[in-house]
């Protein structure tokens, strides 16, 4: 094993995956070190060996043409934020000045004496400044050899302004009174200019990049979300004293106070007091986790019953919160990158078309063609070239299927997404939140005596009003939905994780634990009552029993309810090809129970979040692809290693952060129509793309033979890209399927 130390760095200037594979290369040509870099999350993981240094690292990146640096959150955020309004300045400034550009050169009406000169002032400043951006990654790429989205952007914007600009100072172009002539065979010589395609293609591709930045700014918000959920303040007891601090100031063996309703501060063992913690957060269980002296709690969760005292094991860093952060950014960085097949095919594509341009130019030279035929000639067969339907094909299916999406209550996140949907044959379901409504119900009533039903839930109800716990409100909200209300009750004492006593109507009641009746109480539990209960228990529900005047009265259940659409929702995932599972932390009994439910055969229950992560894995390793629907921070490990995470959007914002596609509303069903949207909307891609190529490749020989006017290039362009639009637009068109 050789020593040394992992580091992650932040690259800034990557345009595409291409980009990061360079990256990754010049990295690990250097002795020892062991990189990958992620376009997606634009960070570079280094193992730097002993001898090596983090500073020669930067150095290699930056020598490749990047910039490199050590993560430093706050800054970051804030150089995000930035980059993002630079570029969205960009953007509207690019736009507000090639409108009347574009009017100008379309619209003979409005083409007034010397209106050229005036587009050429609108459209230069568009045509370098805006296009900036695409002209140096253009010549990053080609000092390494390599041709991207970006060197079309600027081959295309250069060819555009040197043809216009030739026009207009060497030509009849600049002329007064000069208008635009529209010749269909031949080339137009040297009285045509292409101001608004030079500007137009920069203002369209802006807009797609501008898109792509605001989604990148966001892909650290999921631990970003994950430090948010930590207690931030406190109250540290010492020698006897409560003092308020900050949570960070906390250390080892330091003992703080957890009142109820207060977040727990930081991982620990309870040394006083007892409480019902709710845990769901992080394990996904339901059931709230009843924890007295010496046993474990977590930092984030929740104290729903007593007062704590708890001696800090874990702090910063070293929490379970924490770790969990550490395994989102690990599944993220090792999630593979769909390339995009614009780039895949650029990077073939481009070096032909600047070589045929060439070839066109000295072909019509040698044959004496005359000098302004053979470069308009060029110039049409590099227009037609040029990549503006290939820019619109992804961002315009996106925009349209993504805003039919919000409409629907699913949220895309990117043209990454799309190709995981149409190869998933799996789809991994939590059960807390996801197939169940997450919250406690009253469920049954099994009174000893026929005809009580109403006064066991009446005097149980009343009892347990004076608790907190979330068991308790079930049942008294259960009883006051069905009686309308109950009666007060008097002298109320909850004994934490047993049970509770109180006066009602003059009559002691104890509602709690079979054993606690018994140990406590000295009742005896009729035979039916028990196999009540280990009916209930069977069902994987949480049963309580009521007793007064020294009897058991009877037995009352509360459960988590599924989700009235949960049953049909699986029966598409099936229609769909998707093969449902059900992966929890809840029990086995639960788990079985509400998979029964809904027609889910496959089942793996009592997992913490590394374990549904690792279930994912285990299936990806079989070749499976795999789609992940869930909705807590124990989620959010498993939605980052699925190919696809689908997150719930009445979840956490972790979940929804470390997810692909977000429910903004909280039924399942929405979970089938996102994946039928995100396949109709990658079919529409992928058409676009191949009608984008398919106008100019169909065009290129016409270009070069001198029969298409670099107008005409322009127009045939133009009309790609209307067609483009136009299939992106019946997206609008797409329907959720009835409940």
């Amino acid at each position: 094993m050789i020593d040394g130390q992992q580091v992650d760095l932040l690259v800034g200037g990557m345009t595409c995956t291409s980009c990061a594979a360079r990256i990754e290369k010049k990295l690990n040509r250097m002795p020892g070190v062991e990189a990958t870099v992620n376009y997606a999350t634009e960070k570079a993981s280094v193992f730097v060996p002993v001898g090596t240094s983090v500073d020669d690292a930067i150095k290699t990146i930056e020598a490749t043409g990047y910039t490199a640096a050590l993560p430093a959150p706050a800054v970051v955020a804030d150089a995000g934020s930035l980059e993002v309004a630079a570029l969205r300045q960009r953007l509207l400034i690019s736009a507000a000045l090639t409108l009347p550009v574009a009017a100008m050169s379309m619209i003979p009406v409005l083409q007034f004496t010397n209106w050229q000169w005036l587009a050429l002032t609108l459209a230069a400043p568009v045509a370098i400044w805006g296009a900036w951006p695409f002209h140096r990654a253009a010549w990053v790429n080609a000092r390494h050899g390599a041709a991207t989205m970006d060197t079309l952007v600027s081959v295309g914007v250069l060819a555009a302004l040197g043809w216009s600009l030739y026009a207009l100072f060497f030509g009849m172009a600049g002329v007064a009174g000069m208008t635009m002539s529209f010749t269909f065979i031949g080339g137009g010589g040297a009285d045509e200019i292409y101001l608004e395609v030079a500007s137009a293609v920069t203002v369209f591709i802006l807009a797609g990049r501008y898109a792509e930045a605001r989604a990148k700014r966001n892909s650290g918000a999921a631990l970003q979300a994950l430090l948010e959920l930590g207690a931030k303040e406190t109250t540290l007891w010492r020698d006897g004293v409560e003092s308020r601090i900050s949570t960070a100031l906390l250390v080892v063996g330091d003992q703080f106070v957890v009142r109820p309703g207060e977040k727990v501060a930081t991982d620990g063992v309870v040394v006083d007091g007892s409480s019902a913690i709710d845990a769901s957060l992080l394990t996904g269980e339901s059931v709230p986790i009843e924890v007295g002296p010496g046993d474990s709690v977590v930092g984030a969760t929740l104290n729903s019953g007593g007062r704590l005292v708890v001696q800090a094991t874990r702090v910063g860093a070293d929490t379970e919160l924490a770790h969990i952060g550490r395994l989102v950014e690990q599944a993220q960085t090792g999630k593979a990158e769909v390339q995009r097949l614009a780039d895949r095919v650029s990077g073939v594509f481009v070096p032909i078309v600047i070589v045929l341009a060439l070839a066109t130019l000295a072909g019509w030279l040698l044959v004496g063609a005359g000098a302004s035929f053979a470069f308009t000639a060029a110039v049409a067969t590099l227009i037609i070239a040029c990549p503006c339907a290939l820019g619109l094909a992804t961002p315009t299916a996106l925009l349209v299927g993504t805003g039919r999406g919000a409409q629907l209550g699913i949220l895309i996140k990117g043209p990454q997404v799309l190709e995981s949907t149409r190869r998933v044959d799996t789809i991994v379901l939590d059960k807390t939140g996801t197939i169940t409504t997450g919250r406690m119900t009253l469920s049954t009533v099994e009174p000893l005596e026929r005809g009580s039903v109403d006064e066991l839930l009446r005097l149980a109800g009343a009892a347990e009003s004076g608790s907190e716990h979330p068991i308790a409100r079930a049942i008294t909200a259960g009883a006051v939905s069905r009686l309308g209300e109950v009666p007060a009750s008097s002298e109320f004492v909850s004994e934490q994780g047993l049970g509770v006593q109180a006066l009602v109507d003059g009559r002691l009641v104890l509602v709690g634990r079979p054993a606690w009746l018994v140990e406590r109480w000295g009742l005896v539990v009729p035979v039916e009552m028990q196999a009540v209960m280990a009916t209930a228990e069977a069902l994987g529900t949480t049963a309580v029993m009521a007793a007064w005047e020294g009897r058991v009265r009877g037995v009352l259940t509360v459960a988590d309810t599924l989700k009235p659409t949960s049953v049909l929702a699986v029966a598409r995932f099936r229609a769909l090809g998707l093969t449902p599972m059900l992966v929890t932390g809840d029990n086995a009994a639960v788990a079985q129970s509400v998979a029964a439910e809904v027609g889910i055969t496959d089942v793996t229950a009592g997992v913490l979040p590394e374990g549904k992560a690792r279930v994912i894995a285990e299936l990806q390793a079989q070749g499976h692809v795999v789609a992940m629907v869930g909705d807590g921070v124990n989620d959010a490990v498993a939605l980052a290693t699925a190919d696809l995470g689908i997150a719930m959007g009445s979840g956490t914002d972790v979940a929804i952060e470390a997810s692909d596609l977000t429910l903004m509303r909280s039924d399942l069903l929405a979970a089938a129509d996102a994946i039928r949207l995100a396949r109709r909307t990658l079919t529409t891609i992928k058409a676009n793309l191949f009608w984008a190529f398919a106008y100019n490749v169909a065009a290129i020989p016409l270009a070069m033979a001198g029969l298409l006017n670099p107008l005409i290039a322009g127009a045939a362009m133009a009309l790609s890209s209307i067609f483009v639009v136009t299939n992106s637009l019946r997206l609008r068109g797409f329907r959720a399927l009835p409940a």
